[in-house]
């Protein structure tokens, strides 16, 4: 496993430091730019994994299960937004695949779900408490939404959750912005300020960490922001 610019061992878990309507305010709460991965923990299964935080841009390069945790705990009302590519330039790991991500995430009894244990296993998620999209997912065949509840033989999914239109896809070397919200009851998740989900949970996760995720892809991922919400 690689990582540039600053350094993780495979065998351990480092911790390194339509459109929605907008909200009447916001105020910033994180940004990273990526000159480094002072801001991220990461999980792996493979150790040719290769992650660089480099000049502005997080590139994520690797032959299996991958997720990057983000090392701030967020409250909720919060909105999460980065840009990102799914690479196509001929690498052995350029799928346009799995541009996935957790987002208020615990472990089933509230506390952090970073775990060398998982090692960046997909099915080792599953006992989470996280929402979840996979866009491209399935060798880019679905983009779908889950609520995670806790249960490591239950990852519930509703069919109007479950898209595989070419419009609701992956495309090669574009550019896209990413949007994530968790606002009291309120959830959503919008490329490009497109509504892909919207989602009203009776007993919404109000507080945990956010990750990126893929798997035998290559992607770049540039300009995160978080943001606390306030108004409407």
């Amino acid at each position: 496993m690689s990582w540039t610019a600053s350094s993780l061992t495979f065998a351990s878990v480092v911790l390194i430091a339509g459109c929605a309507t907008q909200p009447a305010a916001r105020t910033l709460l994180h940004a990273d730019d990526f000159a480094s991965a002072e801001n991220w923990v990461l999980e792996a299964e493979q150790p040719a994994a290769r992650v660089v935080a480099r000049d502005g841009v997080l590139d994520i390069d690797t032959p299996a299960g991958l997720t990057l945790w983000f090392k701030p705990r967020l409250t909720a009302p919060v909105q999460i937004e980065f840009e990102a590519i799914a690479v196509a330039e001929g690498g052995p790991n350029d799928q346009v695949s799995d541009l996935n991500v957790f987002w208020m995430a615990t472990d089933a009894d509230g506390r952090e779900p970073m775990s060398p244990f998982r090692a960046g296993r997909f099915e080792a998620y599953n006992d989470l408490r996280t929402y979840y999209v996979g866009l491209g997912g399935n060798r880019n065949t679905t983009t779908r939404f889950r609520r995670y509840i806790g249960d490591p033989a239950s990852r519930p999914l509703l069919p109007e959750h479950d898209l595989s239109a070419p419009d609701t896809l992956l495309v090669a070397n574009r550019m896209q912005r990413i949007t994530l919200v968790a606002n009291g009851s309120h959830v959503e998740y919008r490329r490009d300020g497109r509504i892909l989900f919207s989602y009203d949970d009776p007993k919404p996760y109000a507080s945990g960490w956010f990750a990126l995720r893929t798997t035998k892809s290559h992607l770049r991922i540039r300009h995160l922001r978080v943001y606390s919400l306030s108004g409407g």
